[in-house]
């Protein structure tokens, strides 16, 4: 491993592991996004893909919000898409204008199995991403912590079979429903990829890592018990044991956001993460109760749509999420429910951010 900057804010790594705290932490999904002005003029004409795959480019505007909002975020998170496995695992992608990410082949029945790499070699294949985060951590020179991150099996699953967003979720409903073992064998090579990858990104100098399982709400408990669950506690178990092989000893902490099911807060508290990220559909004080003096670190969860209200109502806001988890001292790390949208007025954020520390200091 690089031999990397001493620390000087190291808030958010106390507040996942359940130190008491002069105030809660703050950092925001997206926040290195279209919003900023800045990371335009950094992407340039690229493509999407291909700006993350620039490690001077990814690294510039992970660090853009850094100092942006001078002082005012606790974590970086460095710039890349939760699409990289299913890229590894040998599927095309094409950034559409307007449309988002779009599978060249989507996964239609089970004979298109054979193109799938099962076993990708992942040091290799997302070398360009390890390449990116080493250099963050070199350019943040201890500021905050960097935060390396992965799509979850079953949101990844979505995207191999839908082929993009989706509103009906009718390809990734016919295989859970119509294929389940080929599913399952599936989401076990992806849910393999996602432990190397996030083990290789400590390696490389993340210092905090979270598993976005976006499209966890389109699934009924049940079957988030059956397709998703699993395979996001397996990552908890086995990614410290890899890191011990690759010679890691401090202990890295790991979040799990499952957006929209809301009815698995207490079996995602048992998982084996540090910290639970919640999206809007929780009452904070409802979250607490759930967790119930375990060991857990509530993330969240403020709706990023509140940035299109007034100054007013943002502060008001922000007063009562913090005033629901507990005033924010202990077990607690600010975020929104979900991203940042790219029509957000960098002014508005900058209100946000300043209303978090006045209220979470207090």
């Amino acid at each position: 491993m690089s031999e990397f900057a001493p620390l000087k804010n190291d808030l958010i790594l106390r507040a996942a592991k359940g130190e008491k705290v002069e105030r809660p932490p703050i950092w925001i999904m997206r926040q290195a996004g279209r919003y900023l002005p800045e990371y335009h003029v950094a992407k340039g004409n690229r493509d999407f893909f291909e700006t993350c795959r620039d490690a001077e480019i990814a690294s510039e505007i992970t660090i853009q919000p850094i100092e942006h909002f001078n002082g005012l975020i606790d974590a970086a998170i460095i710039f890349s898409d939760i699409l990289v496995i299913p890229q590894a695992m040998g599927f095309e992608i094409e950034m559409i204008e307007g449309k988002g990410p779009v599978f060249v082949s989507p996964l239609r029945d089970p004979q298109d199995l054979s193109r799938v790499i099962y076993k990708p070699d992942i040091k290799k294949s997302l070398d360009w991403a390890f390449k990116s985060i080493t250099l963050t951590r070199h350019k943040l020179q201890g500021r905050v912590p960097l935060l390396g991150f992965v799509g979850a099996p079953w949101t990844l699953l979505v995207y191999m079979t839908e082929g993009q967003g989706s509103k009906m979720f009718r390809f990734v409903k016919e295989w859970i429903y119509k294929y389940e073992k080929e599913t399952h064998e599936l989401l076990q090579a992806i849910t393999d990829a996602c432990i190397e990858f996030l083990a290789q990104q400590v390696v490389a100098g993340a210092q905090m890592l979270q598993v976005f399982d976006s499209w966890a709400g389109e699934l009924g408990p049940n079957e988030f018990n059956e397709f998703s669950l699993p395979y996001l506690k397996q990552i908890a178990e086995k990614l410290p044991k890899r890191l011990e092989e690759l010679n890691v000893k401090e202990k890295i902490p790991l979040t799990v956001f499952a957006k929209g099911a809301w009815y698995a807060l207490d079996d995602l508290c048992e998982s084996g993460y540090d910290t639970v990220s919640l999206d809007w559909l929780y009452k904070p004080e409802d979250a607490v109760k759930i967790v119930n003096g375990r060991r857990i670190t509530l993330q969240g969860n403020l709706d990023p749509g509140i940035i299109y209200g007034s100054d007013e109502v943002i502060s008001k806001k922000v007063k009562t999420m913090i005033k629901g988890f507990g005033g924010g001292k202990q077990n607690y790390i600010i975020n929104f429910g979900h991203g940042t949208h790219p029509f957000m007025k960098p002014e508005k954020i900058e209100h946000f951010l300043k209303e978090c520390h006045k209220y979470g200091s207090q």
